[in-house]
């Protein structure tokens, strides 16, 4: 699959590459970043050039990761970045962050949403989930703003450091953004209480 590069009213959502690698890998020393994600801590510029040199291609090229660096209109100044993984061929888990300068401006939600949307309506995908670790409260109101439910607790689902931790599950249906499901869906009936 070629990159897309998507847009908002704020924000250019493009694949990052070479030309991003600083960015990335200055963006990636918040220790915020490193406590609640994945990124290998410390984080050093090999990491970064992996990630915009290799990891990010290969994941567009044959379809398994779609990630976006979330920039300013100009497309230079990066203020967050956001990935969808394919879980299965109607199912994506995204997962994403914000630079430690640009939280707090509803950019993260507002990406959420349109990549989302744009899932839904281009990739066929029913559905797309958000889990992060119990506690990280700052990806939770993202996931929520973005209109994510929250549907439960993970036990033990996430590895961070070698460390088993629970993990907050949700997900975002095409229904929730006001489209139409590739799929039928049929909710569970409401058990009484």
């Amino acid at each position: 699959m070629e990159p897309v590069t998507l847009t908002t009213a704020r924000l250019l959502l493009r694949t990052v590459g070479p030309q991003d690698t600083d960015a990335v890998h200055a963006a990636a020393q918040d220790p915020d970043i490193q406590r609640w994600t994945t990124v290998p801590s410390p984080y050093l510029p090999e990491h970064a050039r992996s990630f915009t040199e290799e990891i990010v291609p290969q994941g567009w090229a044959n379809g398994s990761m779609l990630t976006f660096g979330l920039f300013l209109p100009a497309g230079r100044e990066l203020v967050g970045m956001l990935g969808l993984t394919m879980r299965s061929m109607s199912t994506a888990e995204i997962g994403f962050w914000g630079t430690k300068k640009h939280r707090g401006n509803g950019y993260v939600t507002e990406a959420a949403v349109e990549v989302s949307r744009w899932a839904f309506t281009q990739l066929s995908v029913d559905r797309v989930e958000w889990r992060a670790e119990v506690g990280n409260d700052a990806s939770r109101a993202v996931a929520e703003r973005s209109g994510f439910v929250v549907e439960g607790v993970l036990r033990s689902a996430i590895v961070h450091r070698g460390v088993r931790r629970d993990a907050w599950v949700g997900a975002l249906l095409p229904s929730d953004l006001g489209l139409p499901s590739t799929a039928r869906y049929l909710p569970a009936p409401v058990q009484p209480a």
